[in-house]
């Protein structure tokens, strides 16, 4: 299995639910690393995974949607604790469907999945992989 791996970061508000979260139930910040690992078995004709200018754009662009906001006040989170998983599942789902819609160019088609790995901290992350 081929690979490659882009990476931003992005800086949110939100607060959380339940007593699980102590007082991360109170509003504050977070700034994740954002690592994107796009997957497929075999190189396209040009010998790679996908374009990496092109990857890079569109995680941008993904980050760029939830950077500097509040989660709470977005109607796609409304009543949802947005945790580091949560997100990253988030994250990678647009990405997908980026990938579905060509925005990564055609070569893109023929990967197999997707990884983002959210870094809380160096001692901190989560990852979420899915298939496309």
């Amino acid at each position: 299995m081929f690979s490659i791996t882009v990476r931003d970061h992005v800086m949110v508000a939100h607060s959380f639910r339940g007593e699980v979260f102590g007082p991360a139930q109170r509003l504050h910040g977070a700034t994740f690393l954002v690592d994107a690992t796009f997957r497929r078995p075999e190189l396209d004709a040009d010998n790679i995974v996908v374009d990496i200018g092109l990857a890079t754009q569109e995680l941008g662009a993904v980050l760029a949607a939830l950077n500097y906001r509040n989660l709470d006040d977005d109607p796609d989170f409304s009543g949802i604790n947005t945790s580091t998983e949560f997100l990253a599942k988030t994250i990678a789902d647009r990405l997908a469907d980026r990938v579905a819609a060509g925005k990564l160019g055609e070569g893109a088609h023929g990967l197999t999945g997707i990884s983002v790995t959210l870094h809380e901290s160096h001692v901190a992350w989560a990852t979420y992989e899915r298939s496309l």
